[in-house]
């Protein structure tokens, strides 16, 4: 079944030719429009993970639904096609379930608003937005349970429902939805900061329809995507070759003590158009950590890479689309059958951004980019204070971002767009903990010619007893090396008791107890490097030696000779070198993985402190209901 539009006027809009200065005005103003959205809603939703940090992705599409504007690319289409239901001008759809929009949304804990924008009796355009709630009921707080074996254990799923019906808003539905949530008063806070972000948007666009005339309007769109879809072919035709080439790359565990798991990926071009094969790829895991691939959602991924590495000046639209053919086996860890659980998939889609990163530079490696986007990691914090009063915190943490063609990688940063991290006085304010170390990790950014972003540790002082779980990936495998760069530092997590002992923790953790004088030690991976250390002028190493970001011994790794004060020793630096330069290969690889999985396991306990995980098995996997 497909949607049925309602719309009393049938007429259908007239091609007009559109002059460069109009289409620049009309694109600006959708651009503005899409950056007022996301400043509504920072400022009237109250969840950090939304009102501080950006967790939510806003969408403005043309009267098809092809995205115009945005961050996540078009779920509008499939939504259309699988909708058993009218779209009538004064509804708005609302949804969260991921398979019943074919992975549009990729968890639960996504809640989206879909508002059709109707102009004297017709759909002119849509806006749309999603946002990730801190809570959505289940097994866990935060809904998020890394040990989850379907995913009835990961809270409320909401299939596509109206929440405003001609007008009318249904306030039985959202009664009974917040009644399964532990934050009702944060969900429903962010919810209409979703809905008022849509309305918003759908205002500007009709002003500029009322500007320059609808007929105008749907031409600029048309022009818009269709100069993308111009300039995407370019790019492929000068970037992509018809030799096929292939990476793969590893989720570490996933939570229930098995891993890692291997996401393969083959590229190549065909009859003008690239395609994504993920043939290969693991089957799907019996934890959370399946990631239902919507397959616009990865062209999505890879125009987006492909514009931010060879003309950033691109505005990025769905116009490119039918230039991808992306190939997902089906019960793959890419595309698990329902009900598999996937509240955990944000390892898995960190992953593809570092794949993307591979499989793109192996043509090209001046293009290529180390790894770095190896996780999104979570902490959540719960419990009853003193007073009995409830407290919930979920917070994303950032890593290195990986070392770069034009130069290092940022240090603890973000590679989500407009992201930004919790301030700590905010966290401190509004939860019962104290954060006492929050700075970079020296020398866990890869060695390089440019270096790899370093990780950070966040120092958790818990004040009130309650239960942590912790979600992070990059803990046995290293974030890759390129161009002679090496790999980055892993991922660690420390417990340290009011006594002063400490404990190792897993990096996937669920229901951790903690009392009050306990710290968390919340270490992250860093960013691979980028060309050969050797290269690396050593009076930035010596400078950064003072900054804190580089140790003396960790010099060392880029050939240069300096103390504590950084004051640098030049003819032990150059002696050095020549050394180092003599004892390894005449041509280092194009990449730089650090031990093999078979190295990795043998020494996992003395390195990391935690046991290998155990080689996946699928034998043991749930059956799987009827959808």
């Amino acid at each position: 079944m497909s949607a049925e539009i309602i719309q009393a006027n049938s007429k259908p809009f007239a091609k007009v030719a559109i002059d460069p200065v109009t289409l620049d005005i009309i694109e600006n103003a959708l651009r503005n429009a899409r950056v007022e959205m996301d400043t509504t809603l920072v400022r009237t939703a109250m969840s950090p993970g939304i009102r501080e940090q950006g967790d939510a992705f806003p969408l403005i599409a043309d009267h098809l639904g092809r995205m115009i504007v945005g961050q996540f690319g078009s779920y509008i289409g499939p939504f259309l096609e699988g909708f058993n239901g009218t779209v009538e001008e004064g509804d708005m759809i609302f949804l969260s379930d991921p398979y019943s929009v074919q992975g549009a949304i990729s968890h639960s804990n996504d809640w989206l608003v879909l508002l059709p924008v109707f102009k004297d009796g017709r759909i002119i355009a849509y806006t749309s937005m999603f946002g990730h709630q801190s809570d959505i009921g289940g097994k866990v707080a935060g809904s998020m349970p890394i040990d989850a074996h379907s995913i009835f254990e990961e809270g409320v799923r909401i299939p596509p429902v109206k929440i405003w019906r001609k007008g009318v808003y249904n306030e039985d539905l959202i009664k009974l939805i917040m009644h399964q949530v532990r934050t009702p008063e944060w969900c429903k806070a962010d919810l209409n900061a979703l809905i008022a972000a849509c309305r918003v948007a759908a205002r500007r666009v009709t002003e500029i329809c009322e500007r320059f005339g609808d007929d105008v309007f749907v031409s600029a769109t048309e022009e818009l995507l269709a100069r993308n879809h111009r300039a995407m072919k370019a790019l492929i035709d000068s970037s992509i070759g018809e030799e096929p080439v292939t990476f793969e790359d590893y989720i570490c565990d996933d939570g229930l003590g098995f891993g890692p798991y291997k996401i393969k990926c083959t590229m190549w071009r065909e009859d003008g158009k690239v395609v994504l094969d993920f043939a290969g790829t693991d089957p799907q895991s019996n934890g959370s950590i399946n990631f239902f691939l919507n397959e616009n959602m990865m062209r999505m991924f890879f125009g987006i890479y492909m514009i931010m590495v060879f003309d950033p000046q691109i505005l990025f639209n769905d116009g490119y689309y039918d230039l991808i053919d992306i190939r997902i086996p089906g019960g793959s860890l890419l595309k698990p059958k329902f009900p598999a659980a996937l509240s955990g998939r944000t390892h898995a889609l960190g992953r593809l951004f570092d794949i993307l990163g591979g499989l793109l530079g192996q043509k090209t490696p001046a293009f290529l980019n180390a790894a770095g986007f190896s996780s999104s990691p979570h902490l959540f914090y719960s419990g009853r204070d003193t007073t009995g009063r409830w407290f919930q915190l979920f917070q994303i943490g950032f890593g290195g971002i990986p070392g770069r063609p034009m130069g290092d990688g940022p240090d603890g940063h973000s590679l989500w767009p407009n992201f930004t991290n919790v301030p700590n006085e905010f966290l401190e304010r509004y939860f019962p903990l104290r954060i006492e170390r929050y700075e970079t990790v020296p020398d866990s950014g890869g060695a390089g010619l440019h270096r790899g972003g370093n990780g950070i540790i966040m120092s958790y002082r818990f004040l009130e007893p309650g239960l942590i779980a912790i979600h992070d990936d990059r803990w046995f495998t290293y974030p890759w090396g390129v161009n002679g760069g090496a790999p980055g530092a892993r991922a660690r997590k420390i417990l340290e008791k009011a006594d002063g002992s400490q404990v190792i923790v897993g990096n996937k953790r669920e229901d951790i107890s903690v009392e009050a004088g306990d710290m968390l030690h919340f270490i992250t991976w860093g960013g691979g490097g980028w060309g050969d250390p050797l290269e690396r002028d050593p009076a930035l190493v010596a400078k950064e030696i003072v900054q804190g970001l580089v140790t003396s011994a960790g010099a060392r790794n880029y050939g240069v000779v300096a103390d504590a004060e950084g004051v640098l020793d030049l003819p032990a630096t150059l002696a050095l070198r020549t050394s180092m330069s003599a004892a390894r290969p005449a041509v280092m690889p194009l990449f730089n993985y650090g031990p093999s999985l078979e190295e990795l396991r043998a020494t996992s306990v003395a390195e990391t402190g935690l046991p290998a995980p155990k080689q996946p098995r699928w034998d043991h996997a749930l059956p799987m209901a009827a959808e």
